[in-house]
């Protein structure tokens, strides 16, 4: 466990390490990076959903026969999170419509990032195996939350410091943050409840790359996405191919 403790926070902060240079690559190449972004949400989409239900939720249900019910509520929770940051926070008060523009994603996206540290804890806890399945899609879609986060809260109206600075603690920051506070609570637990917050991290790795990376990615008409989408996917089975 020691081991896995030290596996899960070194690829925690290379989450945090990949999501800073997605700010700084935007704020320093803005053309570069909007040109690219959505070839990274589509490749990460299809890491996160393949690696999910081929090796992630297989691997909660052999430990909780009831990880469906958690599976759901992790899918859910994320669900109902944003639509309660989008109907309480941006159209609450019609004098905050812009300045939501910015602090609402980013709040959402922090939220993500602290279940990201979770998810760590949680997989690596489990196998290195599905440890680096659940990091192989999360990391790489770390560069385009970055990217995403900033260029949000610029147009929020927020300074391009501030917005570097909230960008920081909300997309990077928070990883490492949510995998140091969950490791205590999951090394203590048996196979049955850790199976149950696999799935709970399960519904929400799908819950990402289904409904929040993609759709953003189909909104830009770009010619190669299904080949990066594809690509994630053969990334995704290659890994469980290996194991064995």
């Amino acid at each position: 466990m020691v081991n896995g403790f030290w596996t899960a926070f070194i690829m925690s902060l290379s989450a945090a390490a990949v999501t800073s240079l997605g700010i700084y690559t935007i704020r320093n190449f803005a053309e570069w990076g909007r040109r690219n972004t959505t070839y990274f949400m589509c490749f990460a989409a299809g890491v996160l959903v393949s690696a999910s239900f081929l090796h992630i939720i297989p691997k909660s249900f052999s430990m909780n026969p009831h990880a469906g019910i958690f599976l759901l509520a992790g899918f859910l929770g994320l669900y109902f999170f944003n639509r309660f940051i989008t109907a309480f926070v941006c159209e609450k008060d019609p004098d905050k419509s812009e300045y939501g523009i910015g602090i609402t994603p980013a709040l959402g996206i922090g939220f993500h990032s602290v279940i990201d540290g979770f998810v760590y804890s949680i997989t690596f806890s489990v196998s290195l195996v599905t440890g680096l399945l659940a990091t192989a899609g999360m990391v790489l879609h770390e560069f385009p939350e970055g990217i995403i986060t900033y260029l949000l809260l610029v147009r929020g109206g927020f300074t391009e410091r501030t917005a570097l600075l909230l960008a920081f603690f909300a997309a990077a920051f928070s990883t490492p943050l949510g995998m140091l506070v969950s490791w205590p609570l999951i090394s203590r637990i048996d196979e049955s409840l850790l199976g149950a917050l696999l799935s709970l991290s399960a519904g929400a790795l799908v819950y990402v790359g289904a409904t929040h990376l993609l759709p953003k990615a189909q909104e830009e008409q770009k010619k190669y996405s299904f080949v990066a989408l594809a690509g994630g996917v053969l990334v995704a089975v290659a890994i469980v191919l290996s194991k064995g």
